[in-house]
């Protein structure tokens, strides 16, 4: 009896003490990791790159240092690393089968990093949504919409959808188009839009604006009105064109479109 106390008290000492340095590992390495993460990504080199390339790579550090820790962990509790790499390895299929979603958004993550079709602060439309990218991360990537909506969006749906990049070149097309009388003599309307346009300071000269007929609308015209400006002055120059180019065409007596008119037949 005393033999069995004896052998029963080592194996909780012996446990006891792996659980305690167990536990001693996890804490001192989480403090190691956190300062490491923060001493990687204070790089200069690290620094140098755009948020979205910043914002991945600390993911992706933290991640694989946790995965370490826990190996350490496990090493230190006692466990053959040959029985857990075998335990691995027959759950990967079942694993990978459980956690294919998350498996394919950590590979759209890791395609965008590569491709760039985008990066924080741009403004994309892309899988149903639009607004302004606040944070790519391994797996999901985090829009703010204009109307300060946040929206998460799967890497792997990002990836496997057509994006648009409104904030990719430096200048942008405003298209307007207005439905105009087709009475009106086309090179006056022509000349109005135009003359409208140069009042604009943030409309570029080159370039240059362009204004006509685009196509026949019952009752008239429909003249179409193409500015380029700097893509940060998009929306003033949209606005103040949709202002500026209707008071000018009144002023000038230009009026809209006819109403259709209905036949009947008798």
């Amino acid at each position: 009896m005393d033999g069995f106390l004896n052998k029963a008290i080592e194996i909780a000492t012996t446990a006891g003490s792996k659980l305690i340095l167990a536990l001693l590992v996890w804490i001192i390495g989480s403090i190691i990791v956190k300062k490491l993460v923060n001493m990687i990504t204070g790089l200069k080199a690290i620094q140098n790159l755009d948020p979205t390339a910043r914002s991945f790579i600390s993911n992706f550090v933290k991640i694989a240092l946790y995965v370490v820790l826990v190996l350490s962990i496990i090493s230190v509790l006692g466990v053959p690393m040959a029985s857990v790499v075998a335990v691995l390895a027959s759950c990967g299929v079942a694993i990978g089968m459980a956690l294919q979603g998350a498996l394919g958004n950590l590979a759209g993550g890791i395609m965008l990093m590569t491709f760039r079709p985008f990066k924080v602060g741009d403004y994309v439309s892309a899988a149903g949504e639009e607004g302004i990218v606040k944070d790519l991360s391994l797996f999901y990537t985090t829009l703010d919409t204009l109307d300060n909506k946040q929206i998460t969006i799967p890497n792997g749906s990002l990836m496997n959808s057509n994006v648009t990049n409104f904030s990719a070149e430096d200048i942008r097309r405003v298209d307007l188009t207005f439905n105009l009388t087709g009475a009106e003599d086309i090179s006056k309307v022509q000349q109005i839009m135009l003359d409208t346009v140069a009042t604009c300071d943030k409309a570029l000269t080159d370039p240059a604006p362009f204004a006509s007929p685009l196509e026949g609308v019952p009752g008239g015209l429909a003249y179409t009105l193409r500015v380029w400006t700097k893509n940060e002055n998009y929306w003033d120059v949209y606005f103040d064109l949709m202002k500026k180019v209707p008071t000018a065409l009144g002023e000038a007596g230009v009026g809209g479109p006819l109403p259709a008119t209905k036949f009947v037949q008798g």
